[in-house]
């Protein structure tokens, strides 16, 4: 079975405070943007709903106004899926061609390329450790995590300091071109004061 690491440059401060913002214009705006694509998560989801799951819609104005959940947390995913669409609206999608799809354990592959690259501010793999913000329900997939612009910016010094000495250890060539995908989000948000990474794992 495959999964994929979406990731998405945004301030992940802004981004968590949407949580509980009950904010009503923003499910209009997000209505109107990913109406067709919540209608086609429901009916992938058809037989979860049918069992008591909310719709996608159902979902994302929970996490808005901060509940009510349904407390089963076999339905949860749906949370994770809101907490994403709200990061997708809000953030922009970063190149992860590396990362979609991938099997087993590819993010620690990718995490010790960096490290022999003396990268230890960051890390792939902990996008698939971390957790929704505080009060979204999570259980399973999807998984989340995120990056500081201070975690980024020193990823990056790491990379450039890598260079200076002109340590080059012998890497895969995948690893590589997913190593130099991650230094591309880290440029992303050396531009960007104040915004992050933010990775989804589904």
């Amino acid at each position: 079975m495959s999964s994929s690491l979406s990731v998405y440059l945004l301030d992940p401060k802004a981004a968590r405070a949407l949580v509980g913002s009950r904010d009503d214009q923003l499910l209009d705006v997000i209505r109107d943007r990913f109406g067709a694509d919540m209608a086609s998560d429901d009916r992938y989801f058809s037989s979860e709903i049918e069992e008591g799951a909310p719709t996608a819609y159902e979902a994302l104005r929970a996490v808005v106004h901060g509940g009510p959940y349904v407390e089963d947390k076999h339905v949860a995913f749906q949370y994770g899926y809101a907490y994403k669409r709200l990061c997708s609206l809000t953030g922009s999608l970063l190149d992860n061609s590396s990362f979609c799809p991938f099997r087993g354990d590819w993010l620690e592959v990718v995490d010790e390329g960096l490290r022999a690259l003396r990268i230890t501010a960051v890390s792939v793999a902990e996008f698939g450790y971390g957790g929704l913000p505080e009060g979204v329900p999570s259980y399973d997939l999807p998984r989340c995590g995120e990056w500081t612009h201070e975690q980024c910016l020193e990823a990056l010094e790491q990379f450039e300091r890598t260079k200076r000495d002109g340590h080059a250890p012998p890497l895969e060539p995948e690893v590589v071109d997913a190593v130099m995908d991650v230094i591309g989000w880290l440029r992303h948000v050396e531009a960007r004061p104040g915004f992050g990474v933010v990775g989804f794992v589904s």
